[in-house]
Protein backbone atom coordinates (compact mmCIF):
# COMPACT_ATOMS: atom_id res chain seq x y z
CA UNK A 1 0.00 0.00 0.00
CA UNK A 2 2.57 2.32 0.79
CA UNK A 3 4.34 1.55 -2.41
CA UNK A 4 1.46 2.26 -3.96
CA UNK A 5 0.96 5.81 -2.50
CA UNK A 6 4.13 6.65 -3.54
CA UNK A 7 4.02 5.37 -6.99
CA UNK A 8 0.55 7.72 -7.26
CA UNK A 9 2.32 10.58 -5.16
CA UNK A 10 5.59 10.36 -8.00
CA UNK A 11 2.72 10.58 -10.75
CA UNK A 12 0.93 13.36 -9.44
CA UNK A 13 4.31 15.77 -9.16
CA UNK A 14 5.59 14.28 -12.35
CA UNK A 15 2.12 15.32 -13.82
CA UNK A 16 2.11 18.74 -12.53
CA UNK A 17 5.79 19.27 -13.59
CA UNK A 18 5.03 18.07 -17.31
CA UNK A 19 1.75 20.15 -16.55
CA UNK A 20 3.98 23.92 -16.19
CA UNK A 21 6.29 22.59 -19.42
CA UNK A 22 3.27 22.19 -21.96
CA UNK A 23 2.21 25.42 -20.82
CA UNK A 24 5.52 26.54 -21.75
CA UNK A 25 5.31 24.84 -25.01
CA UNK A 26 1.99 25.93 -26.13
CA UNK A 27 2.87 29.43 -25.06
CA UNK A 28 5.83 29.70 -27.28
CA UNK A 29 4.14 28.00 -30.14
CA UNK A 30 1.09 30.11 -29.96
CA UNK A 31 3.40 33.20 -29.65
CA UNK A 32 5.09 32.36 -33.20
CA UNK A 33 2.03 31.41 -34.89
CA UNK A 34 0.53 34.78 -33.84
CA UNK A 35 3.65 36.46 -35.02
CA UNK A 36 3.43 34.61 -38.13
CA UNK A 37 0.04 35.56 -38.95
CA UNK A 38 -0.22 39.16 -37.93
CA UNK A 39 3.50 40.81 -38.33
CA UNK A 40 4.64 39.19 -41.54
CA UNK A 41 4.22 41.33 -44.72
CA UNK A 42 4.19 40.63 -47.80
CA UNK A 43 7.28 40.32 -48.78
CA UNK A 44 8.14 38.02 -46.23
CA UNK A 45 9.36 40.25 -43.42
CA UNK A 46 7.82 40.12 -39.57
CA UNK A 47 8.00 43.75 -39.09
CA UNK A 48 8.22 45.78 -35.93
CA UNK A 49 5.47 48.43 -35.46
CA UNK A 50 6.24 51.80 -37.45
CA UNK A 51 7.91 53.96 -34.36
CA UNK A 52 8.84 57.76 -34.56
CA UNK A 53 12.71 58.58 -33.56
CA UNK A 54 14.03 62.03 -33.73
CA UNK A 55 16.97 63.72 -32.50
CA UNK A 56 18.74 67.30 -32.00
CA UNK A 57 22.02 66.17 -33.37
CA UNK A 58 23.33 64.75 -36.27
CA UNK A 59 22.63 61.17 -36.13
CA UNK A 60 20.27 58.29 -34.81
CA UNK A 61 22.25 55.03 -34.55
CA UNK A 62 21.15 51.30 -33.10
CA UNK A 63 23.76 48.24 -32.21
CA UNK A 64 23.43 44.91 -32.71
CA UNK A 65 25.62 42.17 -31.96
CA UNK A 66 25.19 39.10 -34.05
CA UNK A 67 26.76 36.18 -32.67
CA UNK A 68 30.19 34.75 -32.75
CA UNK A 69 32.17 34.25 -35.90
CA UNK A 70 30.99 30.57 -35.94
CA UNK A 71 27.23 31.31 -35.79
CA UNK A 72 25.46 34.11 -36.83
CA UNK A 73 21.49 34.81 -36.85
CA UNK A 74 21.80 33.98 -40.65
CA UNK A 75 22.18 30.36 -39.68
CA UNK A 76 18.20 30.49 -38.56
CA UNK A 77 17.21 33.60 -40.46
CA UNK A 78 17.29 35.32 -43.84
CA UNK A 79 17.80 39.29 -44.43
CA UNK A 80 17.33 42.17 -41.86
CA UNK A 81 15.08 45.34 -43.34
CA UNK A 82 15.52 48.47 -42.14
CA UNK A 83 12.48 50.93 -43.77
CA UNK A 84 12.42 54.15 -42.69
CA UNK A 85 10.79 57.49 -43.88
CA UNK A 86 12.32 61.01 -43.00
CA UNK A 87 9.74 64.11 -42.10
CA UNK A 88 9.56 67.10 -44.24
CA UNK A 89 10.98 65.63 -47.20
CA UNK A 90 14.21 65.35 -46.62
CA UNK A 91 16.81 63.44 -48.06
CA UNK A 92 17.64 60.55 -45.82
CA UNK A 93 20.59 58.15 -45.63
CA UNK A 94 20.23 54.43 -44.02
CA UNK A 95 23.75 52.53 -43.70
CA UNK A 96 25.15 49.50 -41.56
CA UNK A 97 28.69 49.44 -40.57
CA UNK A 98 31.07 47.65 -37.80
CA UNK A 99 30.48 49.38 -34.83
CA UNK A 100 33.86 50.30 -34.00
CA UNK A 101 33.91 52.30 -37.30
CA UNK A 102 30.61 54.07 -36.28
CA UNK A 103 32.13 54.94 -33.19
CA UNK A 104 35.46 56.46 -34.14
CA UNK A 105 33.42 58.72 -36.74
CA UNK A 106 30.76 60.26 -34.29
CA UNK A 107 33.36 60.88 -31.36
CA UNK A 108 32.45 63.92 -30.43
CA UNK A 109 29.83 64.31 -32.25
CA UNK A 110 26.26 65.16 -30.73
CA UNK A 111 23.68 62.34 -32.01
CA UNK A 112 20.92 59.91 -30.17
CA UNK A 113 21.54 56.14 -29.91
CA UNK A 114 18.48 53.85 -30.15
CA UNK A 115 18.63 51.46 -26.60
CA UNK A 116 15.50 49.75 -26.99
CA UNK A 117 13.26 49.27 -30.35
CA UNK A 118 9.75 49.81 -30.33
CA UNK A 119 7.88 46.02 -29.84
CA UNK A 120 4.62 46.94 -29.70
CA UNK A 121 3.78 47.88 -26.42
CA UNK A 122 7.68 48.54 -25.06
CA UNK A 123 7.98 51.83 -26.59
CA UNK A 124 11.80 52.87 -28.18
CA UNK A 125 13.99 54.85 -26.29
CA UNK A 126 17.45 56.33 -26.30
CA UNK A 127 20.06 57.61 -25.09
CA UNK A 128 21.91 61.35 -25.90
CA UNK A 129 25.47 61.27 -26.91
CA UNK A 130 26.74 64.99 -26.28
CA UNK A 131 28.64 66.73 -28.63
CA UNK A 132 28.92 69.81 -30.68
CA UNK A 133 30.61 69.68 -34.36
CA UNK A 134 29.51 68.71 -38.11
CA UNK A 135 30.46 65.44 -39.86
CA UNK A 136 31.45 64.86 -42.86
CA UNK A 137 28.77 63.51 -45.61
CA UNK A 138 28.07 59.94 -45.23
CA UNK A 139 27.88 58.63 -48.76
CA UNK A 140 31.41 60.02 -48.28
CA UNK A 141 33.13 56.91 -45.89
CA UNK A 142 33.94 53.75 -47.00
CA UNK A 143 32.99 51.46 -43.94
CA UNK A 144 29.54 50.60 -45.01
CA UNK A 145 28.97 47.45 -45.63
CA UNK A 146 25.06 48.59 -46.96
CA UNK A 147 23.49 51.87 -47.30
CA UNK A 148 20.65 53.82 -49.06
CA UNK A 149 19.55 57.29 -49.41
CA UNK A 150 17.53 59.74 -50.84
CA UNK A 151 14.04 60.75 -50.74
CA UNK A 152 10.87 59.38 -49.76
CA UNK A 153 10.93 55.99 -47.96
CA UNK A 154 14.42 54.00 -47.77
CA UNK A 155 14.88 50.44 -47.27
CA UNK A 156 17.63 48.76 -46.51
CA UNK A 157 18.22 44.68 -46.85
CA UNK A 158 21.33 43.27 -45.32
CA UNK A 159 22.06 39.46 -45.04
CA UNK A 160 23.72 39.64 -41.61
CA UNK A 161 26.83 38.41 -40.58
CA UNK A 162 28.80 37.88 -37.38
CA UNK A 163 30.14 40.60 -35.52
CA UNK A 164 28.90 43.94 -33.71
CA UNK A 165 27.32 46.65 -36.24
CA UNK A 166 25.61 49.53 -35.99
CA UNK A 167 22.62 50.79 -38.52
CA UNK A 168 23.24 54.77 -39.02
CA UNK A 169 19.98 57.09 -39.63
CA UNK A 170 21.11 60.59 -40.86
CA UNK A 171 20.10 62.94 -43.33
CA UNK A 172 22.24 62.49 -46.61
CA UNK A 173 23.58 66.09 -46.26
CA UNK A 174 24.54 65.09 -43.00
CA UNK A 175 22.68 68.38 -41.60
CA UNK A 176 21.87 68.64 -37.83
CA UNK A 177 18.23 67.58 -36.45
CA UNK A 178 16.22 64.67 -38.19
CA UNK A 179 12.56 63.20 -37.59
CA UNK A 180 11.88 59.55 -39.61
CA UNK A 181 9.10 57.21 -38.69
CA UNK A 182 10.43 53.46 -38.78
CA UNK A 183 10.35 50.30 -38.98
CA UNK A 184 12.56 47.08 -38.82
CA UNK A 185 11.96 43.85 -40.02
CA UNK A 186 13.39 40.00 -40.40
CA UNK A 187 12.91 37.50 -42.81
CA UNK A 188 12.60 33.31 -42.01
CA UNK A 189 11.46 30.54 -42.79
CA UNK A 190 11.79 28.49 -40.01
CA UNK A 191 8.93 30.48 -37.56
CA UNK A 192 5.96 28.65 -38.85
CA UNK A 193 7.29 24.84 -38.33
CA UNK A 194 8.82 26.32 -34.71
CA UNK A 195 5.60 27.62 -34.11
CA UNK A 196 3.72 24.05 -34.87
CA UNK A 197 6.21 22.02 -33.29
CA UNK A 198 6.13 23.81 -30.19
CA UNK A 199 2.32 23.69 -30.02
CA UNK A 200 2.33 19.84 -31.08
CA UNK A 201 5.03 18.97 -28.57
CA UNK A 202 3.44 21.18 -25.94
CA UNK A 203 -0.09 19.26 -26.75
CA UNK A 204 1.93 16.05 -26.33
CA UNK A 205 2.95 16.79 -22.79
CA UNK A 206 0.17 18.08 -22.08
CA UNK A 207 -1.33 14.68 -22.67
CA UNK A 208 1.26 12.77 -20.99
CA UNK A 209 0.55 15.33 -18.01
CA UNK A 210 -2.86 14.65 -18.11
CA UNK A 211 -2.28 10.49 -18.14
CA UNK A 212 -0.13 10.70 -15.03
CA UNK A 213 -2.29 13.06 -13.22
CA UNK A 214 -5.47 10.80 -14.03
CA UNK A 215 -3.02 7.86 -12.34
CA UNK A 216 -1.28 9.81 -9.57
CA UNK A 217 -5.40 10.77 -8.88
CA UNK A 218 -6.73 7.62 -9.07
CA UNK A 219 -8.32 5.96 -5.84
CA UNK A 220 -9.25 8.69 -4.68
CA UNK A 221 -12.41 9.48 -5.96
CA UNK A 222 -14.37 7.70 -2.49
CA UNK A 223 -13.82 8.28 1.14
CA UNK A 224 -11.05 6.62 2.99
CA UNK A 225 -12.19 4.15 6.00
CA UNK A 226 -12.00 5.84 9.51
CA UNK A 227 -9.06 5.16 11.58
CA UNK A 228 -9.51 2.19 13.74
CA UNK A 229 -11.49 3.09 17.14
CA UNK A 230 -12.91 6.11 15.45
CA UNK A 231 -16.32 7.02 16.74
CA UNK A 232 -17.97 8.00 13.56
CA UNK A 233 -20.18 11.13 13.99
CA UNK A 234 -22.72 12.99 10.96
CA UNK A 235 -21.16 16.04 10.29
CA UNK A 236 -25.16 17.51 9.78
CA UNK A 237 -25.69 16.79 13.42
CA UNK A 238 -22.83 19.71 14.34
CA UNK A 239 -24.45 23.20 13.54
CA UNK A 240 -21.26 24.87 13.77
CA UNK A 241 -19.88 22.56 10.95
CA UNK A 242 -18.25 24.04 7.96
CA UNK A 243 -17.56 21.83 5.28
CA UNK A 244 -13.65 22.41 5.42
CA UNK A 245 -12.28 20.71 8.12
CA UNK A 246 -8.48 21.67 8.99
CA UNK A 247 -7.17 19.28 11.85
CA UNK A 248 -4.06 19.80 14.03
CA UNK A 249 -3.02 17.62 16.85
CA UNK A 250 -0.14 19.22 19.06
CA UNK A 251 2.41 16.64 19.74
CA UNK A 252 3.61 15.91 22.92
CA UNK A 253 7.82 16.40 23.63
CA UNK A 254 8.00 19.05 20.88
CA UNK A 255 11.92 19.28 20.43
CA UNK A 256 13.12 22.59 22.19
CA UNK A 257 15.58 23.57 18.88
CA UNK A 258 14.56 22.13 16.07
CA UNK A 259 12.34 24.55 14.97
CA UNK A 260 15.02 26.62 14.01
CA UNK A 261 16.68 24.28 11.09
CA UNK A 262 12.69 23.21 10.37
CA UNK A 263 12.76 26.21 7.46
CA UNK A 264 15.98 24.87 5.82
CA UNK A 265 14.37 20.70 5.77
CA UNK A 266 11.46 21.87 4.61
CA UNK A 267 12.92 23.33 1.41
CA UNK A 268 12.36 20.40 -0.89
CA UNK A 269 8.60 20.38 -0.08
CA UNK A 270 8.65 24.15 -1.14
CA UNK A 271 10.61 23.24 -4.23
CA UNK A 272 7.63 20.77 -5.03
CA UNK A 273 4.20 23.16 -3.86
CA UNK A 274 6.34 26.01 -6.05
CA UNK A 275 5.52 23.99 -8.88
CA UNK A 276 2.34 22.53 -7.73
CA UNK A 277 0.76 25.70 -6.54
CA UNK A 278 0.76 27.21 -10.17
CA UNK A 279 -0.66 23.95 -11.55
CA UNK A 280 -3.64 24.04 -8.98
CA UNK A 281 -4.55 27.86 -9.88
CA UNK A 282 -4.41 26.31 -13.42
CA UNK A 283 -6.43 23.71 -12.52
CA UNK A 284 -9.15 25.90 -10.82
CA UNK A 285 -9.79 28.27 -14.16
CA UNK A 286 -10.40 25.17 -15.83
CA UNK A 287 -13.06 23.91 -13.24
CA UNK A 288 -14.32 27.51 -13.12
CA UNK A 289 -15.34 26.90 -16.76
CA UNK A 290 -16.78 22.80 -15.81
CA UNK A 291 -19.12 25.03 -13.10
CA UNK A 292 -20.28 27.35 -15.46
CA UNK A 293 -21.32 25.04 -17.81
CA UNK A 294 -21.99 22.19 -15.83
CA UNK A 295 -22.44 23.19 -12.42
CA UNK A 296 -19.76 20.85 -11.68
CA UNK A 297 -16.89 20.48 -10.25
CA UNK A 298 -14.46 18.06 -11.92
CA UNK A 299 -13.90 15.57 -9.12
CA UNK A 300 -10.16 14.47 -10.31
CA UNK A 301 -9.65 18.74 -10.45
CA UNK A 302 -11.40 19.06 -7.21
CA UNK A 303 -8.91 16.12 -5.70
CA UNK A 304 -5.75 17.53 -7.17
CA UNK A 305 -6.97 21.04 -5.27
CA UNK A 306 -7.45 19.10 -2.27
CA UNK A 307 -4.51 17.62 -1.80
CA UNK A 308 -2.39 20.29 -2.85
CA UNK A 309 -3.79 22.59 -0.05
CA UNK A 310 -3.50 19.40 2.43
CA UNK A 311 0.06 19.18 1.73
CA UNK A 312 0.58 22.93 1.98
CA UNK A 313 -1.04 22.67 5.08
CA UNK A 314 1.18 19.54 6.69
CA UNK A 315 4.21 21.35 5.69
CA UNK A 316 3.15 25.05 7.15
CA UNK A 317 1.81 23.00 10.39
CA UNK A 318 5.45 21.27 10.86
CA UNK A 319 6.92 24.92 9.99
CA UNK A 320 6.11 28.60 10.25
CA UNK A 321 2.60 27.62 10.80
CA UNK A 322 2.38 26.36 14.13
CA UNK A 323 5.93 24.62 14.76
CA UNK A 324 3.37 21.99 16.29
CA UNK A 325 5.31 18.70 15.29
CA UNK A 326 8.36 17.03 15.15
CA UNK A 327 7.30 14.73 12.11
CA UNK A 328 8.78 15.37 8.88
CA UNK A 329 5.41 15.98 6.62
CA UNK A 330 4.88 13.21 3.95
CA UNK A 331 5.74 13.85 0.27
CA UNK A 332 1.93 13.10 -0.90
CA UNK A 333 -1.07 14.37 -1.75
CA UNK A 334 -3.47 12.12 -0.11
CA UNK A 335 -5.17 11.77 3.46
CA UNK A 336 -2.75 10.57 5.38
CA UNK A 337 -4.69 9.81 9.17
CA UNK A 338 -1.42 8.91 10.79
CA UNK A 339 -0.09 12.52 10.91
CA UNK A 340 -0.95 14.73 13.53
CA UNK A 341 -2.31 17.71 10.40
CA UNK A 342 -4.74 17.07 7.83
CA UNK A 343 -7.41 18.68 5.87
CA UNK A 344 -10.76 17.70 4.35
CA UNK A 345 -12.80 19.53 1.97
CA UNK A 346 -16.64 17.96 1.23
CA UNK A 347 -17.05 17.43 -1.93
CA UNK A 348 -20.25 19.47 -3.34
CA UNK A 349 -22.43 17.75 -5.82
CA UNK A 350 -23.45 20.68 -7.45
CA UNK A 351 -22.42 24.49 -7.60
CA UNK A 352 -24.44 27.44 -8.45
CA UNK A 353 -22.84 28.90 -11.80
CA UNK A 354 -23.39 32.61 -10.93
CA UNK A 355 -21.31 32.62 -8.07
CA UNK A 356 -18.33 31.23 -9.45
CA UNK A 357 -17.51 34.46 -11.41
CA UNK A 358 -18.09 36.30 -8.43
CA UNK A 359 -16.91 34.47 -5.40
CA UNK A 360 -13.85 34.52 -5.73
CA UNK A 361 -12.99 38.41 -5.96
CA UNK A 362 -16.11 40.17 -5.21
CA UNK A 363 -17.24 38.63 -2.26
CA UNK A 364 -14.35 36.85 -0.83
CA UNK A 365 -13.04 40.52 -0.77
CA UNK A 366 -13.54 41.14 2.74
CA UNK A 367 -12.06 37.94 3.33
CA UNK A 368 -8.99 38.18 2.09
CA UNK A 369 -8.68 41.33 4.04
CA UNK A 370 -8.82 39.84 7.55
CA UNK A 371 -6.49 36.57 5.97
CA UNK A 372 -3.94 39.10 4.87
CA UNK A 373 -3.60 40.15 8.23
CA UNK A 374 -3.26 36.94 9.67
CA UNK A 375 -0.69 35.69 7.12
CA UNK A 376 0.79 39.10 6.31
CA UNK A 377 1.84 40.00 2.43
CA UNK A 378 3.28 42.29 0.61
CA UNK A 379 5.02 40.11 -2.76
CA UNK A 380 4.22 37.01 -4.82
CA UNK A 381 5.61 33.96 -4.06
CA UNK A 382 4.12 30.93 -2.37
CA UNK A 383 4.16 29.35 1.29
CA UNK A 384 1.55 26.95 2.68
CA UNK A 385 -0.68 28.30 -0.64
CA UNK A 386 -0.88 31.93 0.09
CA UNK A 387 0.92 34.74 -0.46
CA UNK A 388 4.87 34.97 0.82
CA UNK A 389 4.22 36.61 4.36
CA UNK A 390 6.87 39.40 4.41
CA UNK A 391 4.43 41.38 5.88
CA UNK A 392 5.19 38.83 9.34
CA UNK A 393 1.61 38.23 9.84
CA UNK A 394 -0.28 37.61 13.11
CA UNK A 395 0.06 33.96 12.73
CA UNK A 396 3.46 33.33 11.63
CA UNK A 397 4.76 36.05 15.01
CA UNK A 398 2.02 33.95 17.28
CA UNK A 399 3.89 30.40 16.06
CA UNK A 400 7.34 32.36 16.82
CA UNK A 401 6.11 33.43 20.23
CA UNK A 402 5.03 29.60 21.00
CA UNK A 403 8.25 28.05 20.18
CA UNK A 404 10.73 30.69 21.70
CA UNK A 405 8.64 29.23 25.03
CA UNK A 406 9.40 26.24 24.48
CA UNK A 407 13.09 26.62 24.20
CA UNK A 408 12.64 28.90 27.43
CA UNK A 409 10.47 26.62 29.46
CA UNK A 410 10.58 23.36 27.13
CA UNK A 411 6.39 23.79 26.97
CA UNK A 412 4.56 24.47 23.86
CA UNK A 413 1.82 26.89 25.46
CA UNK A 414 -1.51 25.38 24.54
CA UNK A 415 -3.57 28.22 24.84
CA UNK A 416 -1.13 29.94 21.34
CA UNK A 417 -1.81 26.73 19.76
CA UNK A 418 -5.34 26.89 20.08
CA UNK A 419 -5.68 30.28 18.39
CA UNK A 420 -2.87 29.22 16.05
CA UNK A 421 -5.42 26.61 15.01
CA UNK A 422 -8.04 28.96 14.81
CA UNK A 423 -6.34 31.28 12.27
CA UNK A 424 -5.32 28.78 10.34
CA UNK A 425 -8.51 27.05 10.19
CA UNK A 426 -10.06 30.48 8.51
CA UNK A 427 -7.28 30.64 6.43
CA UNK A 428 -7.81 27.51 4.98
CA UNK A 429 -11.87 27.95 4.62
CA UNK A 430 -11.06 31.53 2.49
CA UNK A 431 -8.89 29.54 0.63
CA UNK A 432 -11.45 26.65 -0.61
CA UNK A 433 -13.95 29.14 -1.37
CA UNK A 434 -11.16 31.04 -3.19
CA UNK A 435 -10.45 27.94 -5.23
CA UNK A 436 -14.15 27.50 -5.63
CA UNK A 437 -14.61 24.55 -3.96
CA UNK A 438 -17.40 25.72 -2.03
CA UNK A 439 -20.45 27.76 -2.38
CA UNK A 440 -20.94 28.16 1.54
CA UNK A 441 -19.89 31.98 2.19
CA UNK A 442 -16.69 31.36 4.69
CA UNK A 443 -17.99 32.37 8.73
CA UNK A 444 -16.41 35.44 10.43
CA UNK A 445 -15.52 32.89 13.03
CA UNK A 446 -12.44 31.75 15.17
CA UNK A 447 -13.15 28.25 15.45
CA UNK A 448 -9.88 28.08 18.07
CA UNK A 449 -8.24 24.94 19.70
CA UNK A 450 -7.53 21.41 17.58
CA UNK A 451 -10.36 19.80 16.61
CA UNK A 452 -13.00 20.68 14.04
CA UNK A 453 -16.21 21.66 14.91
CA UNK A 454 -17.34 19.32 12.04
CA UNK A 455 -14.67 16.51 12.97
CA UNK A 456 -15.83 14.98 16.68
CA UNK A 457 -13.62 12.44 18.29
CA UNK A 458 -13.91 10.11 20.49
CA UNK A 459 -12.55 12.82 22.95
CA UNK A 460 -14.93 15.69 22.37
CA UNK A 461 -18.07 13.89 21.23
CA UNK A 462 -21.03 12.80 23.65
CA UNK A 463 -20.83 8.55 23.40
CA UNK A 464 -24.68 9.21 23.44
CA UNK A 465 -23.64 10.30 19.63
CA UNK A 466 -24.44 7.44 16.92
CA UNK A 467 -22.73 5.82 14.24
CA UNK A 468 -22.90 7.21 10.08
CA UNK A 469 -20.10 7.96 8.14
CA UNK A 470 -17.12 9.80 9.78
CA UNK A 471 -17.27 13.56 9.80
CA UNK A 472 -13.56 13.63 9.07
CA UNK A 473 -13.36 11.17 6.74
CA UNK A 474 -10.69 12.17 4.26
CA UNK A 475 -11.29 13.03 0.50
Amino acid sequence: MQKNRAGRTVATVAGAILVLLSIGLLVVGGTLLWVHGTRRDVAGFYTTPTTRVATAGYAVTFDAQLGSVNWTPADLLGDIRVRATAEGDRSLFIGVAPRDEVTTWLAGVAHDRLTTLSLGPVASRTQWISGGHAIGLPTAQTFWVASSHGTGTQSLVWTPRAGDWSVVLMNTDAARGLAVSADAGVSSTILLPAGLTAGAIGLLVLAVATLLLVLGLGGWGGQRPAPKGAQAVDVSTQPDAYPVRLEGHLDQGVSRWLWIVKWLLVIPHWIVLLVLWPVALVVTVVAGFAILITGRYPRALFDFNLGVMRWSWRVSFYTVGAFASDRYPPFSLAADPTYPADLAVDYPERLSRGLVLVKWWLLALPQYLVVGFFVGGGALGWRSGWPLELGGGLIGVLALIAVVVLAVSGRYPESVFDFVMGLNRWCYQVLAYALLMRDEYPPFRLDAGGPDPGSRTPENVPPALPGGDLAGAHG
